[in-house]
């Protein structure tokens, strides 16, 4: 198969510009989270940052498997729009967490998105499993981040 290389561009900015954004608008998160009492197994501040980008790049890989699948158009639209509504999950999660500080809120959100994650990840491995199998590490690094989170409600009251 011909790599489309428009849309591959496409299907990586997009998770990274969602990445992007919320960043920025959390801009000087790490102080505020480093601050906080941490749970054990807490990871240095600056493995986030190299560990989102490189789930949003699975994350375009990922939904670029999908758009250029033989799939029936409905079974594809399906399952991107369930990618679009984790990502939106994704995008205003750091929100609630770091500039609201509702950390026992951003947990129950972070349940949601790996949730989302999930529905994702079955339904675009309806359409290729390789699609599927390159979210398994961004669910397990949302469920490390549950543990954070929780973590960081109990430890901070």
């Amino acid at each position: 198969m011909k790599t489309d290389k428009k849309r591959l561009i496409l299907c990586l900015a997009v998770p990274l510009v969602v990445g992007a954004a919320a960043g920025l608008l959390t801009q000087n998160s790490m102080e505020t989270f480093e601050a906080l009492k941490q749970p054990p197994l807490s990871p240095p501040g600056w493995l986030f940052p190299v560990v989102w980008t490189a789930l949003y790049l699975l994350m375009g890989i990922s939904s670029y498997l999908v758009c250029v699948s033989d799939a029936a158009r409905e079974e594809k639209a399906r399952a991107l729009w369930a990618y679009g509504v984790q990502l939106a999950f994704n995008f205003l999660w750091p929100i609630f967490f770091f500039n609201l500080a509702w950390y026992l809120f951003a947990f129950a959100w972070l349940v949601a998105l790996w949730i989302l994650i999930l529905i994702t990840a079955l339904r675009f491995g309806r359409i290729r499993s390789l699609a599927a199998r390159l979210l398994i590490p961004y669910l397990l690094w949302v469920a490390f981040a549950g543990y954070l989170n929780l973590g960081i409600y109990l430890l901070n009251p």
